[in-house]
């Protein structure tokens, strides 16, 4: 009979591991109003060029391309501005909005990036990007200090993550029995 509870806890144990390591921002999923963020706007010909950070064409189309602190809005994470119901999704970053909350909104012309100016907006969250993906595409750049930076803050919370999952399952842990 201990074996059996031994086998139940063990399993109940994964899958409780195997559910947080697939998330990847279990404090703001999908689906999640943010209010209150700060925008502004840039475009191609601010001297950033026609590229992301992926290398791709920015985008001004149906999902438009934004800018952030990949360590607070990771590569991938996708958003709607509540107010206006235009979709985003985070491919670039720069350098002014790393330690910011800030979203950098792409524009197609100058002339929409200077009527954008600086807002603050809510955001809808409709998919929360990749920590781990943007490690990926941000490791090979580190020589640039606000890679760094970037870098350094998703590492940090990388290790948060870990020491938090261990903390709940030692605590789920059984306690041995007392001798009396």
């Amino acid at each position: 009979m201990p074996r059996c509870l031994n086998l139940t806890v063990a399993g109940a144990v994964a899958c409780f591991v195997v559910g947080c390591a697939t998330q990847s921002k279990p404090t703001l999923t999908s689906g999640r109003r943010i209010p209150n963020v700060r925008t502004t706007a840039y475009t191609h010909s601010e001297g950033s060029g026609c590229h992301n950070a992926l290398g791709e064409y920015l985008s001004g189309r149906h999902v438009m391309s934004a800018a952030s602190d990949w360590s607070r809005f990771p590569l991938g994470t996708r958003f709607r501005i509540a107010d206006t119901n235009e979709e985003y999704v985070i491919d670039d970053y720069g350098t002014a909005l790393i330690g910011t909350d800030t979203i950098d909104l792409y524009k197609s012309s100058r002339l929409d990036m200077k009527r954008w100016g600086v807002r603050h907006v809510d955001i809808d969250i409709l998919q929360w990007g990749s920590e781990e993906q943007s490690l990926k595409v941000l490791a090979p750049r580190c020589k640039h200090h606000c890679v760094q930076k970037m870098v350094a803050s998703l590492q940090q919370k990388k290790t948060q993550g870990k020491k938090e999952l261990l903390a709940s399952l030692d605590s789920k842990k059984p306690q041995p029995k007392k001798k009396t």
